[in-house]
């Protein structure tokens, strides 16, 4: 706390409080209360009801589930991987290269995703690789805008390593790559898991460039919730809703568990 009078904490409290309420808290309790309710009277949804989880955890809506959680799963590890390869391969380079390959990394997300759906939809709708129609079309657009992500993580990460631990390593005769797998991949685990799971999180609620590619067998909760409350259907589209919050926030809590113990190691 970089207020260090108690009157200037309070303060500082109360002004906290009265912006996060109404900004961020509020917006989702609404939500969750809509969830549990039957009509809307004046601002707030009123009544009790728990049948529009049956709605949100069952048929279409258990399926549109396993689709994200596939969809993020899978666009996780490949950006994770594709983006700490770059990072280790950019922190060789000199400073023009450097910073050629943060410009790269970070175009998707300097650009709405929309544009980077389009682009794709583009690229991949004709031979020699034609993905369009298929689940890779989405699971690709979706590890191309949280790339970004992940390479700005490993990347800061790769320069807050202390170089005496793998100079050390090498004074030893370890090879490049024992190193890497040795020294360097293991002192990086904790920006590697917080990679992960914000990559994990952005996926599971990227909804934008997923409306321009996704196939019918393969809707993401996201489009299922879009669909739900473009038809009417607000309260069960605010349990679909909750449904996506929590099992985003129960994987980011076993991500934070292992980075915690991977920052103890």
């Amino acid at each position: 706390m970089l207020v260090h009078s108690r009157g200037g904490r309070w303060a500082t409290y109360i002004v906290f409080f009265v912006l996060f309420l109404p900004v961020f808290a509020l917006p989702l309790l609404v939500i969750v209360a809509a969830s549990f309710a039957t009509s809307w009277s004046s601002a707030f949804p009123s009544g009790f009801t728990t049948g529009n989880y049956g709605a949100a955890t069952t048929g279409d809506s258990l399926q549109a589930l396993t689709t994200s959680l596939i969809t993020a799963l899978a666009a996780s590890v490949l950006a994770l991987t594709v983006g700490s390869w770059a990072a280790l391969a950019a922190a060789a380079l000199k400073k023009g290269g450097r910073r050629f390959m943060d410009a790269l990394f970070v175009l998707p997300v300097a650009v709405p995703s929309v544009v980077v759906g389009l682009a794709i939809l583009v690229a991949f709708s004709k031979p020699p690789v034609l993905l369009n129609g298929t689940r890779w079309i989405v699971i690709l657009a979706h590890t191309v805008l949280v790339m970004a992500f992940a390479y700005q993580s490993v990347s800061a990460a790769i320069l807050r390593l202390d170089p005496m631990y793998e100079q050390a390593a090498a004074s030893l005769g370890a090879r490049p790559y024992l190193v890497l797998w040795r020294v360097k991949l293991p002192l990086l685990l904790p920006s590697l898991t917080a990679a992960a799971g914000l990559c994990f999180a952005l996926s599971m609620g990227e909804l934008s460039a997923t409306m321009m590619l996704y196939p019918p067998d393969w809707t993401p909760l996201p489009v299922q919730i879009f669909a739900a409350t473009d038809r009417g259907s607000l309260f069960t589209g605010a349990a679909v809703a909750v449904v996506l919050m929590g099992t985003t926030l129960l994987v980011l809590l076993a991500v934070s568990r292992i980075r915690t113990k991977a920052s103890f190691r």
